[in-house]
């Protein structure tokens, strides 16, 4: 069991002591090593070295008769957590101890968060070294930082190990506890967890609130306006807002229901916006008055990680995973500070090195007069790190790192860059104008219609940085400009142009990756270093999914989330999420202990707020009363609405996915009960697409399938169905006949003791012989039979009204074009997940169109065949978008294409993507041949070495077997196989007690 412990003592005697840096990861400890010196051994644990057991597998042989080894966490004494060192790293511990033999000091450099410190507490309590141990702490990979850090050294800080700690044990206590729940009465191998099944909840929710959306409908007019030749610009637009007086109804006027939320408004509809447009034609109009006022935006805060995560993903297009990969590579190589922080402080060395790259680059009048410091007030703030910017006092441009970084580091390096000195610029000014424009239509009603414009006159720190718009939610990015005349009140206009416009309220959008981690982070709900795990979490869970950028639940995440709200509400309830966040910062600061609060949290106790879990009798009780009385049906049963005929209408989560069902009468019941009607629903429906006349389309077409008729070669009868991955036709293969059933062994009668007349008795004797057993499974086997052709509905059909014939069609893919002259090789034409294309043994090419399935010729093919594969789909080349000269390199001439990943440049040779400032039209040669020499500088891309690895470890088997020979080698090598397929079983088994990571 772990224990708590700090080596102590000094053993180097006065000489120079010998040093042992244990960092987290290999390119950290690569990096470092050089700055230290040679009485330095840095090496890298390469992460946790242990943890919570996995399964009953990894459970130590002494605890594994305890109750509470299954949890891995002994409840009844202070929560002391069992942890074992992972079989993939005892090699590692094994390496580290033969280091810290030849040591005169451990230096635990993990990194400088609570995790960083569990990994340091955790090395400490498996090394267990008989030397002095110092905790390094460092927030940027540069020499001078490292040096700084080696000489100022702390202890191990227990309250921040405590705090993790109780993190992990919570965690551990909730999937575990919980998740069986879901198991039971939802579908197996589902997890809960403390922060995932509220972020599902958040993602769910929006979902109900599109579905229970009422858009609304409603119209203005919108103008274009002649200000007069004098004017600059002399046209611009404007919109009706107001009518007889009453402010005209505009989207936000509208609820959720589709009703107006208040009076006060007018709602015009399209016959009197196109009455009133007419009525206003040829009318004076008038400026009634013109407001303007100075505008003012101050510059972004320095990115923290959540901020980061959001804006890499808007204007990168990259996951919030994508990003923290990219940044830790980033972060290890010196290049930017430590990328898991909630603080926007920058030091003055940081803000020093930011302003007078902005002087540089930009001039001194785009910086501002004094230094920028940005400090928030963070709900749930972790440990108080500098906020994420370009490493060292000087910071390197992007410009300067071009040739040395990959793509993905390049495109975050330059947005952390931007981001930082941009910080220290000046505010963007400018002026914003509001006028109003009246007029009396020809109806004699008094209408007034508004402009606005906003016209920047200095740039600022825009001359750096524009924040990305989100394209879900939409607005107006700071750098947009609408400019309007400089009019004044009393000024004539006229109108060029009316146009009556119709508008309908929309749902509020889903959330992206973006939007879901501000979510969270304004409720307060995990950490700015766990964002991107509980997304990549629910995505792998099937808890949701992505249509394009946005989060789109599934049918799943609404009966688990129903089972968490109905039957344990606070354990995804918003504020008390949060709150427990409070409490493990209570514990970090040494101001609550960690077993008091673990204790209170699992079996009930007099803490927290009203309603709380712990006054609510603990995790464990809440979970074991409830459990009785959750019905699966009901979780499982998602009310849509009532068709035409008042009946209801549920999606129903059943063990093999999600389907439709109402319940309907019986023709061929007498008595007229009602019997179930069910449909398969397609995997990719967003839920709230699920209209009355899609699912009236569904049922349509039950599970059973649209009867088309009989193949006239078979006699099988074909029909159409709906299925998980889109409609699909199929036969009805008639059923196998059984097979004979093997004879009874025979029955020998053997006389017992007893004399055979009416006092004895005859028993039977069966003679059990276990092989006879044998043919019965054969014979199951068999049983199953020859599997029914199936065939994928072509993008030009349609479930409903697919005849035999096509269907015919489909079933007889994959159709045999004929016989390659050449290689013997039979071609066949065949419908894939990507569409129709051509497969001659292992070479595949597109098919432009679905038609040619069923026309291309042998002739075709092998003309298909005689060209060049190309990738994708691409067809035909396409034209480069612009030729370019000769590169001076290559001598080779340029041009630029357009690429699966954008325009690129390209000498036939080499490919170079265009970077953000480089615009197609504009692009010169010198540009596009310094953009040719920096891809041929980075080299090849490198390719992962997993093949490689594997022969290494064949040859090592080999080299095991050096003097036997080779009959004698294979049979060991074949040894070496059955070895560990003994335990598979074992391990299999444990697997399935295994609640999914918290």
């Amino acid at each position: 069991m772990a224990t708590r412990k700090n080596g102590t003592g000094d053993t180097t005697g006065g000489a120079e002591p010998r040093r042992l840096v244990i960092v987290e990861s290999p390119t950290k400890a690569k990096k470092i090593a050089p700055y230290l010196g040679s009485n330095y051994v840095v090496e890298a644990s390469v992460g946790h070295i242990r943890d919570l057991p996995r399964g009953a597998a990894d459970v130590p042989a002494k605890y594994k008769g305890e109750p509470w080894a299954r949890l891995g966490v002994d409840v009844d004494h202070d929560f002391e957590a069992l942890y074992v060192v992972s079989p993939e790293k005892k090699g590692k511990v094994a390496e580290l101890k033969s280091l810290l033999k030849d040591a005169d000091e451990l230096y635990l450099a993990t990194d400088p968060d609570r995790e960083g410190e569990a990994i340091a507490w955790h090395l400490l309590e498996t090394l267990n070294p008989k030397i002095p141990v110092r905790r390094m702490v460092f927030h940027e990979i540069t020499k001078p930082a490292i040096l700084a850090a080696a000489a100022d050294t702390r202890e191990l800080d227990q309250d921040l190990v405590d705090a993790q700690e109780t993190r992990r044990i919570l965690d551990r206590l909730y999937g575990y506890e919980v998740s069986p729940v879901l198991w039971k009465k939802v579908m197996p191998k589902l997890s809960a967890g403390r922060v995932q099944s509220v972020a599902t909840r958040i993602v769910v929710q929006r979902e109900r609130d599109r579905m229970a959306f009422r858009s609304a409908e409603y119209w203005d007019i919108s103008a274009t306006l002649d200000a007069g030749a004098e004017a600059t610009p002399r046209s611009f637009g404007a919109r009706l807002v107001n009518v007889e007086g009453a402010r005209v109804a505009s989207g936000r006027d509208f609820g959720a229901d589709g009703k107006l939320k208040s009076d006060g408004v007018t709602v015009i509809d399209e016959p009197r916006a196109r009455r009133l447009a007419e009525a206003l034609e040829g009318v004076d109009l008038t400026v009634a008055s013109a407001e303007d006022k100075p505008y003012t935006r101050k510059p972004y805060p320095p990115f923290m990680t959540s901020t980061l995560q959001q804006e890499a993903g808007r204007k990168l297009r990259f996951s919030s995973e994508r990003t923290m990969r990219v940044a830790q590579r980033l972060y290890e190589n010196g290049y930017i500070t430590y990328m898991r922080t909630d603080s926007t402080t920058l030091s003055e060395s940081a803000i020093a090195a930011a302003r007078s790259q902005a002087t540089e680059l930009y001039g001194a009048e785009y910086v501002h007069a004094t230094p920028r410091q940005y400090t928030r007030k963070v709900k749930n703030a972790q440990e108080a790190h500098e906020a994420i910017r370009p490493a060292g006092d000087v910071f390197q441009t992007p410009g300067q790192l071009h040739s040395a970084l990959q793509t993905d580091e390049y495109r975050l390096y330059e947005l952390i860059w931007q981001r930082t000195v941009a910080s220290q610029m000046a505010d963007v000014r400018g002026t914003t104008l509001t006028l109003r424009i009246t007029g009396t239509a020809g109806t004699g009603e008094d209408c007034t219609f508004s402009a606005s414009g906003r016209t920047i006159t200095f740039a600022g720190f825009l001359k750096a940085y524009v924040e990305s718009v989100d394209d879900e939610a939409g607005g107006q990015s700071d750098d947009a400009e609408s400019r309007l005349p400089a009019l004044k009140a009393g000024a004539a206009v006229t109108a060029t142009k009316l146009d009556p416009d119709g508008h309908n309220t929309n749902p509020p959008a889903r959330y992206t990756e973006a939007s879901l981690i501000k979510t969270l982070e304004e409720l307060g709900i995990g950490r700015p270093s766990t964002y991107s795990s509980i997304i990549k979490t629910i995505l792998d869970r099937g808890y949701v999914y992505k249509r394009g950028s946005a989060l789109v639940p599934s049918w799943v995440a609404f009966s688990v989330i129903a089972l968490l709200e109905g039957h344990f509400g606070r354990l995804v309830d918003f504020d008390f999420t949060a709150g427990m966040e409070d409490d493990l910062d209570a514990i970090a600061g040494g101001r609550e202990r960690r077993g008091n609060w673990l204790q209170n949290f699992y079996f009930g106790g007099d803490t927290g707020a009203e309603g709380s879990v712990a006054r609510s009798g603990g995790l464990k009780k809440m979970v074991g009363t409830n459990l009785e009385d959750i019905d699966a049906r009901t979780i499982n049963s998602i009310r849509l609405f009532d068709d035409s005929e008042g009946r209801e209408i549920h999606v129903r989560v059943g063990r093999y996915g999600p389907y439709l069902e109402r319940m309907i009468r019986n023709d061929d019941d007498p008595d007229g009960d009602l019997v179930s009607q069910r449909a398969n629903l397609p995997d990719d429906l967003p839920p709230d697409e699920l209209t009355i006349d899609f699912a009236e389309k569904l049922f349509a077409t039950p599970q059973e399938g649209r009867k088309l008729g009989a193949d006239p070669l078979t006699g099988h009868e074909i029909v159409a169905k709906e299925g998980r991955f889109g409609p699909y036709v199929t036969e009805i293969l008639p059923e196998p006949e059984p097979e004979p059933t093997p004879p009874e062994p025979d029955i020998v009668p053997v006389a017992q003791d007893g004399g055979g007349d009416e006092g004895g008795s005859t028993k039977t004797a069966v003679k059990k012989v276990a092989a006879k057993k044998a043919p019965a499974k054969k014979a199951a086997k068999k049983a199953t039979g020859p599997k029914p052709r199936t065939g994928s509905l072509l993008k030009s059909m349609d479930l409903a009204t697919i005849t035999l014939e096509d269907a015919l069609k489909l079933l007889s893919l994959p159709r045999v074009v004929g016989v390659d002259p050449e290689s013997k090789e039979e071609i066949t034409a065949q419908n894939g997940r990507y569409g129709p294309y051509l497969k001659k043994g292992t070479d595949s090419r597109s098919l432009t169109d679905e038609e040619q399935l069923f026309t291309v010729t042998l002739e075709e093919a092998l003309k298909i065949y005689s060209e060049p594969k190309r990738r994708g789909r691409q067809g035909e080349a396409k034209p480069p978008l612009r030729e370019l000269g000769n590169d001076p390199v290559s001598e080779k001439p340029m041009v630029i294409k357009d690429g699966r990943f954008g325009p690129y440049v390209t000498d036939g040779e080499t490919n170079a993507s265009l970077r953000k400032d480089d615009e197609v039209e504009t692009i010169t040669d010198d540009r596009a041949s310094e953009l040719l020499a920096d891809r041929r500088a980075r080299g090849p891309v490198k390719k992962k070495a997993t093949k490689k690895a594997a022969t290494k470890k064949a040859t090592v088997t080999k080299t095991a077997t050096k003097k036997a020979p080779v009959k004698k080698a294979a049979a060991k090598k074949t040894a070496a196989k059955k070895t560990p397929a003994k335990k598979a079983p074992a391990k299999k088994a444990a697997a399935k007690k295994t609640p999914p990571a918290e």
